[in-house]
């Protein structure tokens, strides 16, 4: 890994492949996924087959625009696909003056959405690592949840990706990710539970192999 200092507040500028989540794994994604003869027109050409497929008349003034605004939509939904994790995470600060305790950052809200069904996914993510010399902008961890909940998901690979990504490129002693969601895909269809959650945890380095140090984490959240 190549380290570049930056400035007298001693950030330091890390790059990294991070493969699977990169700036070109993702470009190379879009790529496959949309191909270059997909045009803006044709993708309001669809969303207007589905509103006649749901039964309505796209061509009527209420729903007029609508291909057109469901498109714009999609582009801020999804846009997760065009950002890079490395990126969001690449300028670190090594001036922690031998802080060596947990940080933690708590209720990051989200929006994303199921993979299955495209129904919305709500929720939060709470983030915790054990710093190895360096630690990271707040903000950054906020923008980095963001950036995995704007694409198709489910939320098991999702809790994966945001730890997975904060142990390559800022490289601490244990990272460990909560997130709690409601699916509406559950609850506004099929069986119809409402109010109905769903957990998932990722643990990596310390947070995996220390039993207290993880207990700790998820008491503070009331979790177990």
């Amino acid at each position: 890994m190549d380290i570049a200092t930056e400035g007298p507040r001693h950030a330091t500028r890390a790059t990294t492949s991070l493969e699977d989540h990169g700036r070109a794994a993702a470009k190379a994604r879009r790529r496959q996924n949309n191909s270059p003869a997909l045009t803006r027109s044709e993708v309001e050409a669809a969303v207007a087959v589905l509103i006649r497929w749901a039964g309505d008349d796209p061509a009527r003034p209420g729903l007029a625009d609508t291909p057109a605004r469901v498109t714009r939509a999609f582009e801020d939904w999804f846009g997760g696909y065009d950002l890079a994790p490395d990126d969001i995470l690449g300028t670190t600060f090594d001036e922690i003056g031998g802080y060596a305790d947990p940080v933690e950052l708590r209720d990051i809200a989200f929006f994303s959405w199921c993979e299955h069904h495209m129904a919305p996914i709500r929720g939060k993510a709470h983030i915790a690592y054990l710093p190895s010399q360096r630690v990271i902008g707040i903000s950054k961890l906020a923008r980095l949840v963001d950036a995995f909940a704007r694409r198709l998901q489910i939320q098991e690979r999702m809790t994966d990706q945001i730890g997975a990504a904060i142990q390559q490129v800022l490289q601490p002693a244990g990272v460990a990710v909560v997130v709690e969601a409601r699916h509406d895909c559950m609850s506004s269809r099929g069986i119809r539970a409402c109010g109905t959650g769903l957990v998932t945890k990722a643990m990596f380095g310390a947070y995996r192999e220390d039993a207290a140090l993880r207990g700790e984490f998820l008491a503070s959240l009331q979790l177990r």
